[in-house]
């Protein structure tokens, strides 16, 4: 699919699903706006390989997503560097996992500051820049969580359910402006950010690595057995940013082997 011309910006795009993203965003023509909280040699490293890697123009941000001011910065350093903001993929987020009752309220917090807030200040931002281009695409990654509960997630769960309405808000105020606003739920990936919960696992359990990935994936893997596979997520967004997903807005897009549907 062709999306030469256009500019995207990928938060948390410098590993796992948003590198998945973003590699798939730039090998159909896209220019990208990497993002991630490594140190900046290493972000320009990621955006120099991606660039090298498929032809088009790739920049690193650190911009810290839980600081509205940066949210907002990010998609303004992205409009000086490449002219406009086409794109915007929101998929920054963080991982704690305790009973209700024992949830710290500090990482409750911060999955709030880190998941919620960051989403609200990028789309506010680069809205008007879609609208005076008639043209835009907003896409959120918001694993299977934004569609059904997972136990000691409440923080996680809750953040996502909220992004579900966000998303059909910004879709009906925009349908009639060129601008489509989805969603993308992805089933069990593995990824940097649960590795900690298998991890943890393996030690409460005295299990392998391996056989905690297998214990943690079980119910979640969906009736074909299997993860989903970043970079199916990928070609998903590309085809929401597609001419012919220009009718499909305001919708959560599984991609989970059929685990929501049991």
């Amino acid at each position: 699919m062709d999306l030469n011309g256009r500019t995207a910006v990928v938060t948390g795009s410098t590993s796992g699903i948003g590198h998945a993203i973003a590699s798939a965003l730039a090998g159909a023509g896209a220019h990208v706006m990497l993002n991630g909280i490594e140190p900046r040699a290493e972000g320009e490293a990621v955006a120099r390989a991606l660039a090298d890697n498929h032809g088009v123009d790739a920049r690193y941000s650190g911009a810290d997503m839980s600081r509205p001011d940066e949210a907002t910065g990010l998609i303004d350093a992205t409009v000086e560097a490449f002219g406009s903001v086409d794109i915007v993929v929101n998929n920054a987020g963080i991982q704690h996992t305790a009973p209700i009752e024992s949830f710290p309220p500090g990482k409750w917090d911060a999955i709030r500051a880190i998941i919620w807030t960051p989403r609200s200040h990028t789309i506010r931002r680069a809205i008007p820049h879609m609208q005076q281009r008639g043209w835009g695409r907003v896409i959120d990654a918001h694993r299977r969580t934004g569609l059904v509960a997972s136990v000691n997630k409440a923080a996680y769960v809750a953040a996502k359910h909220g992004l579900v309405g966000l998303t059909k808000v910004v879709a009906l105020e925009n349908a009639h402006r060129g601008i489509t606003c989805n969603a993308i739920c992805p089933g069990w990936v593995e990824t940097p950010l649960i590795r900690p919960q298998i991890e943890h696992i393996a030690e409460r359990d005295g299990i392998s690595i391996d056989e905690a990935k297998v214990e943690l994936r079980a119910p979640q893997a969906g009736p074909r057995g299997s993860s989903s596979e970043p970079g199916q997520i990928g070609s998903m967004a590309v085809y929401l940013c597609s001419d012919a997903a220009a009718q499909i807005t305001g919708t959560s897009l599984s991609i989970d082997g059929g685990w929501t549907a049991q």
